[in-house]
């Protein structure tokens, strides 16, 4: 189970964006970052061409880069600050079967994430 999921509410430890909250967009495993909304805004340029949908037009635009997992916090749903992550196990019975789940759990508050 991953610390840090798509969706979840971030905030920045290091780098240029510290303290800055945003709502991971998509998490790239295999390199260990993460693409934060509103975080680590670079310039790029690109060129006019064609795509599937259509013709596309070149020039500058501000797109999110990736930045590594380990620059990041998330945040505690009581506190509204950076936290740890922990792990419960949890047993949950269905149709007769138990088997066990693991929950994230804030280390600063001690809450279900």
């Amino acid at each position: 189970m991953a610390k840090i999921k798509k969706g979840d509410l971030v905030v920045v430890i290091a780098g240029r964006d510290k303290g800055k909250q945003g709502r991971v967009l998509e998490v790239v495993k295999d390199s260990d970052r993460i693409i934060v909304e509103g975080v680590q805004r670079v310039t790029k340029h690109t060129k006019a061409g064609q795509t599937g949908r259509g013709t596309r037009t070149g020039g500058i635009e501000t797109v999110e880069a990736p930045i590594h997992v380990s620059n990041v916090m998330l945040v505690d749903p009581e506190t509204k600050k950076g936290t740890r992550v922990g792990y419960r196990t949890e047993e949950i019975e269905r149709d007769g079967r138990t088997r066990s789940v693991r929950v994230r759990v804030a280390k600063r508050s001690g809450k279900d994430i």
